[in-house]
Parts: structure tokens; C-alpha cells; sequence
């Protein structure tokens, strides 16, 4: 695989409350595919953050009684500590309060200036502070937001406004000729649906009389962007684009975007509208993922169901969590955190499929051959078994679908399972030690094809087995696949890699 570049990121995150699990999952979504990409030789660099202005933000400070200078100040906190919580590979943390992103968001808003794609007028309408938006009528249900659940409120106001509905064609043939991929195909849908009913020129400033906090418009200081106008520009603002920085040269357009389906329609739509008015190059995907509820469902303060990520790592540990928001969630569809449901996948994938082969194998081998490895011989059906695993795990990996990238390791995993009870290797070590030891030599290597597949999912995991196998993968990806440790390469044993969880 020849080397390039390689920039994802994910939405930032409103600081008006503490991180979710929800959070922690993209996060997770994005690391995963950042580490996979460093894995096979890509140049990668990993952008996540936090969104810091907006009508939510400045009401929540107000709500508290304090300044929102000082709310941003204290919020932000927990959402760094869950990057190193969940032991994310970021290469930056973007703050949208910071110099640098008010700065890029203001070149920005003035390339669209300079193409004459914003204009200034009154607009009336219903707004929903919750999704920081104006709503149409076909988006209320029974008068309400239907993600929030609550009335909008109606607002009559001078803004500026982005003239969206010039791109509207423009962006469809993007989408439609996969120049702008959308994963899932059930999500490119749905905004190609919107994109024929036709996009709307949008309201992109608010009057600082009636929010004080945000951007400032360039050579207007009565308003404030848009808070999504502000938000959507951190991706290149976080590579100094207002400098038009080696960073911004080397790494933009990104080649994947993670976020939530509630937001499809901003970066589908908007994003892409901004980029074209500045004459900027588009992403070439975006990854859209679904919602997550807790024991079947919705997460709410008033059930007391929400799950706090810091609580469950601490609870089951990282690489546990990692694997089951990665691997049993539906990486683009909604899914389920259930606490039953967690302990049956740490035992059947992690100690036993995974924990319990690495343990009987490593063991074996010391027993038999102190550890030691023959030349490998590999056999046609643990080549076939490889080869498939590697086929389903990067093509999975590339059209977003991190669930079956990891069904494809455990399913590797599974023939190892197998294939250690149809041998016996316990067996023919009374009358065939040489055959019992080159069949535990071939497990080695599934083992560490394992690890090296694992890398993105469980990197502490990963960096355990190879350490117990005396292994390091070496710079280049094909080079470490393509070869397998030498004769008489001494492995060790150790602790379980994934003791059983108490009830």
C-alpha cells in the first residue's frame, strides 16, 4: 500500500454539559480509524475538540450564574481528560474560544464575502436552541423540536444570511458521483432526499443583542456567526488555515469526517456550501454513526440511565469499553450499552476467544519446546484463514463498518479455537512432538497476525501480546505481515489478558 495522507476527525462537542457515552464512541470510531491508518503506513493526523459558542453554551452560563469565559473554562476539562481516559492517538485538541480558530472562522466568512455569497436581511422564525437551528414546519412534532422535545422559539431578527441554495445542484453531484462519499448508503439517502427538495439560503449571524457570545462578523461588530457557520470551520482552522500553514497544505482536505446522524444535514450540506463559496476542496467522506441508549433505553437524567464513560472504564477497564463500543455497537446505526450484554461480550470475545487461545498456546509451547518456535509451515487452511481475515478486515475498515472489521479478528480468533481442538497439540505431544510443536508454531503466527489487527481496537492488549510474543512490527505494514518470527524465537507467558468480570 503506497503512503499517504491521512486526516479524520470528529464533531466537537458542546461544552454546556459533562461528556456521554456518546461522545466516547466517536471518539473511539475516529481512533480507531486514525490507528489503522498509522498501522498501514498512512501519514495520519487526528483532529477532535470542543465547540464553545453558541445560544446553548451562553444559556447554560447563565442558568449558572457565571461567565461563560469561566463555564467554557471548567467544562472543557472532563472532555480532555476523556481523550486520555479512552487513550485516544490525537494529534490535537481544538478549542473553538482559541485565537487562532476565531481568526480562520473570520477568513473564512470573508472568502464567502469576496464570492458575493453573503447578504444581509430579516428573517422570523421558529428556533431550536437545542439543535442551534432554525426549523421548518415538517421538523416539529406536535409543535416541538423533534429531537429535543421542546417548543422552539420564535425569532424575528437582521442577520446575514449564506446564499446555501446556489450550491444546492452542485452538492448533490458531489454526492451522487461519490466525489463526496457518505457512509452509510442509508445516510447518503437521506440527504440526497433533502438535496431534491432543495436547500435553503440560512440565516449565518446573530445580532450581539441577543447573543452577546461567538465570532464576531468581520467588519460588523453588532454580530455574531452562526454558531454552526463557526463550528464547521474548526477543521481547517485547526490547521491553520487562516496562514494557510504547511499543515493546512499537507493535510486538507481530510479524508474522513465522524459525526452523529442529527448533524448529517450541517455537514452535508452547509460544510460542503461553504467550502465550494471559498473555493476550498471537500472531505472526501463523511462517516455518520447513530445514537446510543442505555439497558434499551433513551439515555435521560430523570431515569437515571445515562452512562458516564469515566465510570465504566474505571468500572471494566479501557480496552474492554473500547471493544464493545467498537465492536458491538453498529458502527453507522444506533445501538445499546447494556451492562449484561457487556459481561457476556468481555467473556466470549476477550477471555475466551482472545485471552483464553493466547494463555493455552503460550503455555503449551513452553511446556513442549521451552518456549520456542519451529520454522513455520503454514497450512492451507490457516493461510486461507489469514488471507480472508486480512480481505474483510480492510475493506471493512474503508467503507466505515468498524463492527465487521472486528468480527473479522474475532472469527480468525474462532478458527485458532478450533483448530487447537481438531490437533490436540496435547495429544500428539506424547508420540509427535514435532508436529504438536509446528502446530502451536502456526497458532504463534495467528496470534500475532491477531495483534497486529487488534492494534486500532485494543492497543494496550495489542502492545501485551507482542510483548509476551518478544515481537515488534516492523515500520513497514506488508514487510511485518509478510513475516513470520524466525526458529527458535522465544515467547513467554503471563497473566490472563482478560480476567473474568465479577457480577
Amino acid at each position: 500500500m503506497s503512503q499517504e495522507t491521512y486526516y479524520i476527525t470528529t464533531a466537537i462537542a458542546y461544552v454546556n454539559g459533562r461528556p456521554h457515552i456518546g461522545h466516547a464512541m466517536e471518539m473511539l470510531q475516529a481512533d480507531c480509524l486514525a490507528r489503522y491508518n498509522r498501522l498501514i503506513g498512512n501519514d495520519t493526523y487526528f483532529l477532535t475538540g470542543t465547540d464553545e459558542f453558541g445560544s446553548k453554551v451562553y444559556k447554560t452560563a447563565e442558568d449558572a450564574g457565571i461567565s461563560v469565559e469561566k463555564l467554557v473554562d471548567q467544562n472543557v476539562i472532563p472532555f480532555q481528560e476523556l481523550t486520555t481516559k479512552l487513550n485516544l492517538s490525537h494529534d490535537q485538541f481544538i478549542r473553538t474560544s482559541s485565537a487562532q480558530h476565531r481568526t480562520g472562522a473570520q477568513k473564512l466568512w470573508q472568502k464567502l464575502v469576496d464570492n458575493n455569497d453573503i447578504y444581509k436581511d430579516t428573517y422570523e422564525g421558529l428556533y431550536c436552541i437545542g439543535c442551534e437551528t432554525y426549523l421548518g414546519p415538517k421538523e416539529l412534532e406536535d409543535g416541538k423540536c423533534a429531537i429535543h422535545k421542546k417548543e422552539p422559539e420564535l425569532i424575528k431578527e437582521e442577520n446575514y444570511f449564506f446564499k446555501l441554495s446556489k450550491y444546492n445542484d452542485q452538492i448533490k453531484e458531489l454526492i451522487t458521483s461519490d466525489k463526496l462519499k457518505i457512509h452509510p448508503e442509508a445516510r447518503r439517502n437521506e440527504i440526497l432526499a433533502q438535496l431534491e427538495r432543495g436547500l435553503h439560503d440560512i440565516s449565518f449571524s446573530r445580532p450581539k443583542s441577543a447573543l452577546p457570545w461567538g465570532v464576531e462578523v468581520p467588519n460588523d461588530s453588532d454580530h455574531v456567526m452562526y454558531v454552526w457557520c463557526d463550528a464547521l470551520s474548526n477543521y481547517i482552522t485547526a490547521l491553520d488555515f487562516e496562514h494557510d500553514s504547511a499543515l493546512f497544505q499537507k493535510y486538507w482536505p481530510a479524508q474522513m469526517q465522524v459525526i452523529g446522524k442529527d448533524i448529517l444535514r450541517f455537514h452535508a450540506g452547509i460544510w460542503i456550501g461553504m467550502l465550494l463559496a471559498a473555493k476550498l476542496p471537500i472531505p472526501e467522506a463523511i462517516g455518520v454513526h447513530g445514537f446510543m441508549t442505555s439497558e434499551g433505553h433513551k439515555m435521560s437524567k430523570s431515569l437515571g440511565n445515562v452512562i458516564d464513560p469515566f465510570d465504566i472504564i474505571d468500572q471494566y477497564g479501557v480496552d474492554p469499553v473500547r471493544y464493545y463500543l467498537l465492536k458491538e455497537i453498529p458502527t453507522a446505526d444506533d445501538g445499546d450499552f447494556n451492562h449484561d450484554r457487556f459481561k457476556e461480550v468481555h467473556q466470549s470475545d476477550l477471555a475466551n476467544n482472545l485471552g483464553n487461545l493466547f494463555s493455552r498456546v503460550t503455555a503449551m509451547l513452553q511446556k513442549y519446546n521451552d518456549g520456542k518456535t519451529l520454522e513455520l509451515k503454514a497450512s492451507e487452511a490457516l493461510t486461507q484463514s489469514l488471507e480472508t481475515a486480512w480481505q474483510t478486515y480492510h475493506h471493512q475498515l474503508k467503507q466505515f463498518d468498524l463492527k465487521k472489521a472486528a468480527e473479522a479478528i474475532m472469527q480468525l480468533l474462532d478458527f485458532g479455537n478450533k483448530y487447537i481442538e481438531q490437533n490436540q497439540p496435547w495429544t500428539l505431544a506424547k508420540t509427535e512432538p514435532e508436529h504438536a510443536n509446528q502446530i502451536l508454531t502456526e497458532l504463534i503466527e495467528l496470534l500475532r497476525h491477531s495483534s497486529i489487527m487488534l492494534t486500532p481496537y485494543l492497543p494496550q492488549t495489542a502492545a501485551v501480546i507482542q510483548e509476551r510474543l518478544n515481537y515488534v512490527p516492523t515500520a513497514d505494514f506488508q514487510t511485518s505481515i509478510k513475516t513470520p518470527l524466525p526458529q527458535g524465537h522465544e515467547i513467554s507467558k503471563g497473566e490472563s489478558l482478560f480476567p473474568r468480570i465479577e457480577s
